[in-house]
């Protein structure tokens, strides 16, 4: 009798452990995508680079496995493999951003304090010839590939220019009514980019020059990086000064979820291939995926090392790679300078490799 109440108790404790057994792993099966496509990425590498400048705009040129990263003066070049810089392209005063025309075989860079553009050969990384623009303080800069076009953002004119990449003319300016920060093509002729004092996101034709709809971003102050699924039509916005990534459909310029992100961002990228957005922060990148076009799920927030705001994606390998470094208190503020940078600690400037 007591052998058999025991078998009894034995079946029954099987069968509720089978039963709990298979709830929870169907849970993780459930839960797997989301967790692999965003938690999963990692610091793989630190990479010391050094050099003197402070640093904007990083570019990633997949081919040929270079990094280009903005220096104050000059533009570091990094091979992605190794780590090591391999090049330095001089007499970029005040270089904010790099854009790269592979079909060409010429990069160009936006020199805020010489209102140019200078041109470079991408192999040699020698200096072909500069351009001036027609605006104040060139910030971000994008090639457009259907149209052959560089264009600059100019921050400080409200304004961009756009400049024939085959004669290296300028061919045209675009106000925008308001400073302008980073832009993003959509593969239908069209530029977006964010104009961050209105706090709005204007489109105009890459071709005519033309301004087609400047629309708001409410809920969204500090507009800064943008990137963009061509294929759902959905951009996506870090809002640097309230911490959510707006994104908006680019057909009807509407916001259709604001999921948080970390503080003070300065750069957004888009893998079309594992559908996940990435805003890099002050304290740490943030991961978001794409579930459907109007649902999104942040997976991840990967903390960095503090100041890693900007960053690039290389699409081939999913890596994403982040620039800081050592940063000494700021100085008292003062009637010339109210709001003091802090000075970076020499010989600290790093490269952080992200993988999933």
């Amino acid at each position: 009798m007591q052998k058999t109440y025991r078998t009894a108790i034995a079946m029954l404790c099987g069968t509720f452990l089978t039963i709990v057994c298979c709830v929870t792993l169907a849970g993780v099966i459930m839960a797997a995508p989301q967790d692999s496509a965003g938690s999963g990425y990692h610091v793989v590498r630190k990479l010391p680079l050094g050099g003197e400048g402070r640093w904007d705009y990083l570019t990633v040129d997949p081919a040929a496995r270079r990094i280009y990263v903005s220096r104050s003066t000059h533009v570091m070049v990094v091979d992605e493999d190794s780590g090591k810089v391999v090049g330095d392209i001089p007499g970029t005063k005040g270089v904010h951003g790099i854009a790269l025309a592979p079909d060409l075989g010429k990069g160009y860079t936006s020199n805020g304090d010489a209102a140019s553009v200078t041109i470079f050969d991408m192999k040699t990384l020698r200096t072909v010839s500069t351009v001036n623009v027609t605006g104040k303080n060139p910030d971000s800069i994008l090639y457009d590939p259907a149209t052959k076009r560089v264009f600059t953002f100019n921050g400080r004119s409200a304004n961009a220019t756009a400049i024939d990449a085959t004669t290296e003319k300028v061919v045209g300016t675009i106000a925008l009514g308001g400073k302008p920060e980073t832009p993003v093509l959509d593969g239908k002729g069209n530029i977006f980019v964010n104009v961050e004092s209105t706090n709005s996101l204007a489109e105009f034709d890459a071709k005519t020059l033309a301004v087609k709809h400047t629309y708001p971003l409410p809920g969204c102050k500090g507009p800064s990086g943008i990137a963009m699924d061509t294929a759902t039509r959905r951009i996506f916005i870090g809002c640097s000064d309230s911490n959510v990534m707006a994104i908006v459909n680019a057909d009807t310029g509407k916001v259709v979820a604001k999921p948080a992100i970390a503080e003070d961002t300065d750069a957004s990228r888009f893998d079309p291939e594992t559908h996940l957005a990435f805003a890099s922060c002050e304290n740490g990148l943030t991961i978001i995926h794409e579930d459907s076009p109007d649902k999104f799920s942040v997976v991840a927030t990967v903390k960095t090392q503090d100041g890693a705001r900007t960053m690039t994606l290389d699409p081939k390998t999913h890596h994403i790679f982040l620039v800081t470094a050592d940063m000494k208190p700021a100085p008292p503020p003062t009637k010339q300078d109210p709001d003091p940078r802090r000075p970076i600690v020499p010989d600290t400037f790093v490269m952080y490799e992200l993988a999933p």
